[in-house]
């Protein structure tokens, strides 16, 4: 009898002990907590150069995390998609026109995007080559006109040189210019001075009758003071005889 009563108690204490257990392990299975939620995509895109010249090339370089659909979009002119991409690359891209490009990052945690924008500029225009300055064309254009022996007066094969002078500056307003007056060593300084200035009026009367303002032409008589050739004959002194146009 005291056998069964011992077994009895111990039953009991098992079942106490197993009920007591469950109840421990059912407590604990309903207070844990529930998982995270999936993270939220990240995205960055970045253009480089941001600036270009038509016909020239930029690179679309991006990264995104948490995401498994990636598409790049371009909105300008001329919309475009680029179509799937992976989470992280680089693209070389020629807009024709300045573009903003989107970035798209979707997944299991939402959706992301960022943007970026390259400027397409015109190239510019070639260069022109620089003519001849104003000084050159004087130069290249107006020639001296020469005299016979002690005289002043234009003669008949200088006549197309001096048209010419003055169908030149007539077209350049803005230039004014000194006819010089010169002469060949004969004769005295006061007599060659002179005759210098006649020839320089000689010159400016015609330059003035094609057209030239009066207004843009000095005279000054160098006389024999300056010659361009020191020999001592006709071939030398027929060089001297001039109207020489200085600016």
């Amino acid at each position: 009898m005291k056998d069964v009563i011992t077994r009895t108690i111990l039953t009991l204490a098992l079942s106490s002990i197993v009920m007591l257990s469950a109840c421990q392990k059912a407590k604990v299975t309903s207070t844990a907590p529930p998982p995270p939620p999936p993270a939220a995509p990240t995205a960055s895109l970045t253009l480089s150069p941001e600036v270009i010249e038509k016909g020239q090339s930029t690179t679309l370089t991006w990264q995104t995390a948490n995401a498994n659909d990636i598409s790049i979009e371009a909105d300008g002119l001329t919309a475009q998609t680029l179509g799937p991409q992976q989470p992280k690359g680089s693209l070389q891209v020629t807009p024709s026109d300045s573009t903003t490009y989107t970035l798209y990052a979707k997944g299991p945690g939402g959706k992301e995007s960022a943007s970026a924008r390259v400027t397409v500029t015109e190239p510019p225009a070639p260069a022109t080559p620089a003519g001849p300055s104003e000084d050159e064309l004087f130069a290249q254009n107006v020639k001296d006109i020469y005299f016979d022996y002690d005289k002043a007066d234009i003669r008949y094969d200088q006549q197309s040189a001096i048209e010419r002078d003055a169908a030149f500056l007539s077209q350049h307003p803005k230039i004014n210019l000194t006819v010089e007056g010169h002469c060949d060593e004969r004769g005295s300084i006061e007599y060659n001075l002179a005759l210098g200035d006649k020839r320089a009026n000689a010159v400016k009367e015609m330059l003035v009758a094609g057209g030239v303002s009066s207004a843009n032409v000095k005279t000054m008589s160098y006389g024999k003071e300056k010659p361009a050739c020191d020999e001592h004959d006709e071939s030398c002194w027929q060089q001297n005889r001039r109207g020489h146009f200085s600016r």
